[in-house]
């Protein structure tokens, strides 16, 4: 997973855990280390997806607008690198066996992180913080589907 897509899923999970809380590029980024000018570049992803909702101005920040029981890790990932795996074989007229059977394996690795990126929502991932944490933290403002 690159970095962007990391921070990106940071941020979201940050901004899910509560809704109606605005938080501002610099808190994020120095709670998770990271770079606030790399951080900004992936916000401005982010708000482009309707993930996020930017507020300028004093007591300005983001907040989440997405749907944490349906978005997943591999929604997020998608909008930062392409994630249709690497099931490539080069050329496939001159593969050997070897080739081919390690070629097969791979392309059923990326299938099986691809279906999980695909199950795991932000939902779910609050949910694992919070047994993490010893508590339950959900989105307030997302409707039960």
């Amino acid at each position: 997973m690159q970095k962007s897509s990391r921070l990106a899923i940071y941020a979201l999970i940050e901004l899910a855990s509560d809704p109606s809380r605005q938080v501002s590029v610099s808190e994020i980024g120095e709670k998770y280390r990271v770079s606030a000018h790399h951080l900004a570049k992936v916000m401005h992803t982010l708000g482009r997806a309707g993930l996020v909702t930017s507020i300028r101005g004093v007591g300005g920040g983001y907040s989440f607008s997405g749907n944490a029981r349906r978005t997943t890790m591999l929604d997020v990932i998608n909008l930062f690198e392409d994630a249709s795996g690497n099931c490539r074989l080069s050329d496939e007229s001159k593969a050997t066996p070897v080739e081919w059977a390690l070629f097969e394996v791979m392309c059923e690795i990326d299938d099986i992180e691809k279906a999980t990126l695909g199950a795991i929502t932000i939902s779910t991932m609050l949910k694992q913080i919070a047994r993490r944490e010893g508590q339950l933290v959900l989105p307030s403002s997302d409707p039960v589907s």
